[in-house]
This record gives structure tokens, sequence and C-alpha cells, in this order.
């Protein structure tokens, strides 16, 4: 899917449903940019052209002269195998809000490309849900209690939701839930499931997971004062990508881990790494797309601070001379994760966390409705695409990696 596709974000959603079909599809790596090789049907071909998306069909002949292409040594190439489409869950509480759109980014993406998806929350969690998914997707969320540290991060509403829930599960603090929730999360990981996560929930995932046992959370918030020596107590072996991070409770960000940077999308932008299709897999897989420059985009937590990133950790994507990741990926027990800074790639989130005029840093009315992106006006945006590679990842036949 190269310059030529005119729209790449529902070339995945035909993907997926190709798999809802039990036809597999074959993910040609850097091949024109990351292309979907479908053996031909009518029917698949018919749904390509309602939902506007660019296609050619090929002879066997021509099949074979790709592959052929691609099992070359010499070239960057590699075929992979998707057969199953996974079963995908979204942490949001817009199943339980009445007044209020969370929808985030991820979903745009899903539903643009058509692709389904359930909407689970503390509550489903709680009850043991999460092992019936494949993919678990978290955006702009606060694991540590601290409600976003914001008033303009969390509504009145999913506070006392989140109270509401807390206190029908025997907890006396919104901290202590989200604990919970934070390691049945890290179990389904571990236990094979695939998590992608996005803006300030990489962070605040870390950070309650590490800070287990401790009160950091303000009065403020729970009543209580937080403990004094809660830094020197923080056990970063629990966490999934972030360690020897100092916690740091502003508005900005709730630890070091975020860099605290303002992107600029006129100036700022981040590098994709380029990987050996032949020898990573998953890398490759995950970092497929037209363009390896990624222009920069906000959010609470923008972006990670690279002295805190674990060493086992792969960072996918980059600001180098700033010295921040944009997108890492790892592995815990059985399962991987998938962290991506910032909020909308395609929006442009202003210093106060809501939706700017470009490069002003300020800040709009927060309508929700408002910030619900049009995807079919950026049909072709790399940094979708991520989203995306993502959620096609854990569709592909297992290998046995050779790194």
């Amino acid at each position: 899917m190269d310059e030529t596709q005119k729209n790449h974000l529902k070339s995945y959603g035909i993907a997926y449903w190709t798999l809802k079909k039990d036809v597999a599809v074959d993910w040609l790596l850097n091949y024109r940019g990351g292309s979907f090789l479908i053996k031909y049907a009518q029917l698949i071909e018919n749904e390509c052209r309602v939902r506007g998306i660019s296609y050619e069909v090929i002879t066997d002949g021509q099949v074979n002269a790709i592959l052929t292409e691609i099992a070359n040594p010499e070239v960057n190439m590699e075929m992979v195998k998707l057969e199953t489409a996974a079963k995908i869950a979204v942490y949001s509480p817009n199943n339980v809000f009445t007044t209020i759109d969370y929808t985030d980014a991820v979903q745009l993406a899903l539903e643009y490309a058509e692709i389904p998806y359930d909407i689970i929350y503390d509550e489903e969690v709680l009850n043991g849900v999460l092992p019936k998914y494949e993919w678990l997707h978290l955006h702009h969320e606060d694991f540590t209690g601290q409600f976003g540290l914001s008033g303009q991060r969390q509504s009145q509403e999913d506070i006392n939701i989140q109270k509401s829930i807390a206190n029908r599960h025997g907890y006396t603090k919104v901290s202590q839930m989200k604990l919970t929730v934070a390691k049945n999360i890290s179990k389904f990981i571990s236990g094979g499931g695939y998590l992608f996560a996005m803006c300030s929930a990489g962070e605040t995932l870390d950070v309650a997971l590490a800070a287990e046992g401790i009160d950091i959370v303000e009065s403020n918030y729970d009543g209580d004062g937080s403990d004094p020596r809660a830094q020197s107590k923080l056990d970063f072996n629990k966490t999934l990508a972030f360690s020897n991070f100092i916690l740091k409770p502003d508005y900005r960000g709730f630890s070091n881990i975020n860099a605290g940077r303002y992107a600029n999308p006129e100036t700022d932008f981040f590098t994709l790494f380029s990987y050996s299709a032949k020898w990573d897999l998953v890398p490759s897989m995950l970092t497929q797309d037209h363009e390896f420059v990624i222009k920069g985009f906000n959010g609470q937590t923008t972006a990670f601070n690279e002295s805190t990133v674990k060493s086992n950790v792969l960072v996918m994507g980059e600001t180098k001379l700033a010295g921040v990741a944009r997108y890492i990926h790892g592995e815990l027990g059985n399962g991987q994760w998938t962290y991506f800074g910032g909020h909308d790639p395609e929006g442009d989130f202003g210093r106060g966390g809501g939706t700017s005029s470009r490069g002003s840093g300020v800040r709009l009315p927060n309508n929700p409705a408002d910030r619900k992106r049009d995807l079919s006006l950026t049909p072709n945006s790399p940094g979708y695409r991520l989203i995306l590679n993502n959620v096609l990842f854990p569709s592909a036949k297992k290998k046995k990696q050779k790194t």
C-alpha cells in the first residue's frame, strides 16, 4: 500500500473483514508500503469497491513473481500469513456514561475501518472478562487513582462512576481498584494477550504497577496524604516499559516518563526505525507504512523520556535529537504490548491538553463533538496506519523468531 492507495485505513478493515470470513490474508511486508494479498473472490472485490479501496486483480504468474521477489534474501521484504481476526476490546467509560462521549483515536480508526469491537471498563475487568479477548486498547487513562490530575481530564460523572464501582467491589479508594485493574491487564498480557496503549495510559499503567502497596495519591483526590517515602519504595520490576522514573504529580504528567514537550505538527516529527523484515518480523509488522517520518501530535503524555525506557524495550519511533521515544514495544510472558505517545495522530492538541489552534497552545472549548475527527478527510494518515498495524498484528501466524 504505497501512495497509489486511495484509502489506506479502510484497507485494514477489508483485511479484517476477510479474516472474519475465514479467508487467510498474506501481509507483504515492505512490498509497496506493506500490501495485502488475498485470494480472489467476487465478494471481496465488490466489498473493496463499496469501501473505496484501491486494489489490483493479478494473475497467478504475477503472484508468483511477487513472491519470488519477496523471497530473495537480498531484498528487505517478507510475507506473513494472517489467519484469524482478533477479538477486540476497548477500555473506555463510554459504556457507562450518558452525557459525555470519550471516543478516542483508536475507536475512530476501528469505526472508520469498519472493524468491530467491544467497550469494557473497570466493572468488566474486575469481573474477569479480559480472557475473552485477544487485543485490548487503552487510551488517555489514569490507573493511579488521581483522576487524570485535572478536572479537565475527567468529568465529575467519570469520577463518581469510578468511586461507585470501587465501592461495589469493596475498595475504599479508587486508586486501590485501579491497581487491581492494572494488575489484571498485566496478567492479560502475560497470558498471551496483546495490549495497545496510547497517550497517558501506558505511563499511568506502569506508575500504578510500580507503586503497588504505596500511597502516591494526594489528599485532594482520596482524603489522605501520600507516603513521603513513596519514590524510594517504587518497584520497577513490576512495570512493562519504564524504570527509574521520578514521580511528578502535576498537570502535564504523573512522572518524568512524560517528556512534557509540545509537539508542533508544523516543525516536530518523529522517525520510524527500519527493520529487517526477514529477521525482525514483529517490529516490521508494527512499522508498516508509506511514510517513515511522521508529523508530531500531542496528548497528556506526548512522548516518553528515553532515559526512563527499559533496556529490553524496543524503540520503534523516536525524535532522536530531543531524546524522546514516541512508539515502543515489548513482551511480557506469552503476550506483547505497544505504547504510542500522543492522543490523535491527525490532531493538534495544545499545551493545555485540549484542542487548540495550530501551534498556539490556546485552549478551545472542550466540546466532545469537536474532538471526533472525520477520518474520511485523512484516509491515508501514516499515524493512523501505525494504530491499525497493531490491530492486525495478533492475526499473524506465529513463527519462531530468528533473533
